[in-house]
């Protein structure tokens, strides 16, 4: 978890894999913890093409039958079958968009700096976190809850909810004027 903290949680990503990947990690890491879903990253990785958007939306209902019984991965088949169309969504975002990054950034603007001496004053979803879950919703995304998506937010660098002791907050542009959640 240190090694995740100090070295990705928080960083801005503009990679459409890796934010797939995001997405589909705090998809499934509902109800379960974090630990668990970064020890199943590596088969994550593995089971979804390396969260090629193209390739995964090519799923059949054999290859989700056999994901299923992954032990690499969690295996519900209602968080894996959302995968697959969110993969879908993915690649629908890409064609209107460019890419899910561009689609991603320009929908939630720049990242929010947030200035929180202690975790505990950190939310579990805001405005932006609510209106992006909707706007994936509509286009088909499926485990985007408001509260995943701030999470999501969270990791892939939308908002910087490092505390302000912590090194990693100013790294990541703390410091500077706080914008609205």
């Amino acid at each position: 978890m240190v090694g995740y903290h100090d070295a990705e949680w928080g960083v801005p990503h503009h990679d459409d894999a890796a934010l797939f990947e995001l997405l589909t990690l705090e998809g499934a890491q509902a109800g379960l913890s974090w630990t668990t879903i970064l020890r199943k990253r590596e088969g994550y990785r593995k089971a979804f093409d390396a969260f090629d958007a193209a390739e995964v939306a090519k799923f059949t209902p054999t290859r989700v039958d056999r994901l299923v019984v992954d032990p690499g991965i969690v295996r519900h088949r209602g968080k894996i079958e959302s995968t697959v169309a969110n993969a879908r969504a993915v690649v629908a975002a890409q064609r209107e968009f460019g890419s899910l990054d561009a689609f991603l950034w320009d929908f939630t603007g720049p990242t929010v700096q947030n200035a929180v001496g202690a975790t505990t004053e950190l939310l579990a979803s805001t405005d932006r976190s609510k209106a992006l879950s909707k706007e994936l919703k509509k286009r088909g995304f499926g485990f985007v809850g408001p509260t995943t998506m701030y999470a999501f937010m969270q990791a892939a660098g939308f908002v910087n909810d490092h505390v302000t002791t912590c090194f990693r907050w100013r790294e990541l542009g703390g410091g500077k004027p706080a914008k609205k959640r």
